[in-house]
């Protein structure tokens, strides 16, 4: 009887190593939709800590809930690499309104944008002016903006699929605005959120003031969509409304936090190092589900996946839980560092950040020769509807490992309902779904086992990587 065991499991271990590419990736979807843990991470993360600004308590407990996450998982090896972030924190809630008249004001829906100054705690009053362009702010000359609040109104491009592309044709206006406005003396700025759709949300998101002085620099805000169209529409009446508004932020001085690294060993070569991850802070308005929970979990899901699913890395698979890609880059730029400085080889990248969403495909930084690698494998996608391998950008806490010979690569979910969460108040857990965040888990691992398998050609250079 032993004897005849034996032989049963020599049988069925020789037929795990003789499974089609496409049999592998058929048992990663069925454990990630049976067998799936992201959505109950995501639960966790969400709902028991919720947001997860750089430099909070709450982004210090998600860090050390993912970190026992990871170790029960049985990994080789997990650990927390420090990285100093900046504190930047809201205070009260912000207020503000339109005023047409003496004792005549409409309450209308505003958030500070991050990093950005408090107005004085009475609060900021004046005049103010509309614009869509920095060159329309160049036109009308510090002569009609000086004592003014500058107000710019660039709606997102709806005729645009790719939403992505749609929020980069706008958002410098948020990043940079208020830097462009002090220097035509305006008192602050207000501006239209990165939004597609109308609602009462203000979407927050980081701005810079670039080399202004400290005192030099006017408080910043984002105003729903709803409100940006009122306010533009008073506008149109009335050039001398007035508007107010105070917030109450502050930025205080850096605080130590942590990128949660796990990984996998190679089995072959150990020394080739595929990284998978998302970014564990978020904004303070909502709970960070979408941006970037959902790539957390999903990252971290991978490489359960790969060990339910019966596989055996060849090459090092690690995970990356990337600390301040919200409001500084901190966590990307300090893993490329230390990857650096000890002469770490990676050959592949992957990295989630565009929500929970149905996922349609990958976006890959990388050569043409390897284009053509990945190219080979997208009919083994096909038959999950996974259509999209084009190139493009792959993540910006991955991005500083980009090397000559890397492939990077970016989770391309359905973008259309993303920027309606994005940075605002409602990107919650109840706004992504179970099925499609899964599908996710379950495409990444995929790509991360035919990379493994496969390898890249050629190897890249640790040397080349930007700091």
């Amino acid at each position: 009887m032993k004897k005849l065991f034996s032989i049963v499991l020599i049988i069925a271990f020789a037929s795990s190593f003789s499974q089609s590419d496409e049999e592998v990736l058929k048992t990663i979807y069925h454990q990630t939709l049976t067998n799936g843990k992201s959505y109950e991470w995501l639960d966790y993360l969400s709902n028991q800590i919720g947001g997860r600004l750089s430099g909070s308590l709450n982004a210090e407990l998600a860090v050390e809930y993912t970190k026992k996450e990871l170790e029960s998982l049985g990994l080789d090896k997990v650990w927390l690499q420090p990285v100093m972030v900046p504190k930047w924190v809201r205070g009260a809630k912000e207020f503000a309104y339109i005023e047409t008249g003496p004792g005549q004001t409409t309450n209308v829906n505003i958030c500070a944008l991050g990093g950005s100054v408090a107005t004085n705690p009475t609060g900021l009053k004046a005049g103010i002016v509309e614009v869509k362009s920095f060159k329309e702010l160049e036109d009308l000359g510090k002569e009609n903006i000086q004592g003014k609040i500058v107000f710019f109104n660039r709606p997102m491009q709806a005729v645009l699929i790719n939403t992505f592309e749609a929020y980069g044709g706008c958002v410098n206006q948020r990043y940079a605005g208020a830097k462009i406005a002090a220097d035509y003396g305006a008192v602050g700025v207000i501006v239209r959120s990165m939004n597609l759709r109308l609602d009462d949300f203000p979407h927050t998101g980081a701005m810079s003031y670039g080399d202004l002085p400290v005192d030099k620099r006017i408080p910043s805000a984002a105003i729903s969509t709803n409100d940006a169209e009122l306010l533009s529409g008073m506008l149109a009446l009335n050039k001398d409304i007035k508007f107010f508004f105070r917030q109450n932020c502050k930025q205080l001085p850096d605080v130590q936090s942590y990128n949660v690294i796990g990984q996998i060993t190679g089995s072959e070569y150990p020394n080739e190092i595929i990284v998978v991850g998302g970014h564990l802070d978020s904004w303070d308005l909502g709970d960070g589900a979408h941006d970037d929970g959902a790539g957390v979990v999903q990252s971290m899901d991978v490489l359960r996946l790969l060990k339910e699913s019966g596989i055996t890395p060849k090459r090092t698979i690690r995970v990356v839980l990337f600390m301040n890609e919200e409001n500084g880059l901190r966590g990307g730029n300090k893993y490329a560092e230390v990857a650096k400085a000890k002469g770490e080889n990676h050959i592949f990248a992957l990295e989630s950040d565009s929500g929970g969403f149905t996922p349609r495909g990958f976006s890959f930084d990388c050569s043409d020769a390897n284009l053509n690698q990945v190219k080979q494998w997208e009919p083994l996608f096909k038959p999950y509807l996974i259509h999209y391998f084009e190139k493009g950008y792959g993540g910006a806490d991955i991005n500083p490992l980009k090397v000559d010979g890397i492939v990077l690569a970016g989770l391309r979910p359905d973008s259309q309902r993303y920027f309606d969460h994005h940075h605002a108040s409602n990107d919650t857990f109840e706004h992504v779904n179970k099925r499609e965040l899964e599908l996710g888990a379950g495409t990444m691992t995929s790509l991360v086992y035919l990379f493994d398998k496969y390898g890249v050609n050629p190897i890249p250079n640790i040397k080349n990587i930007k700091n």
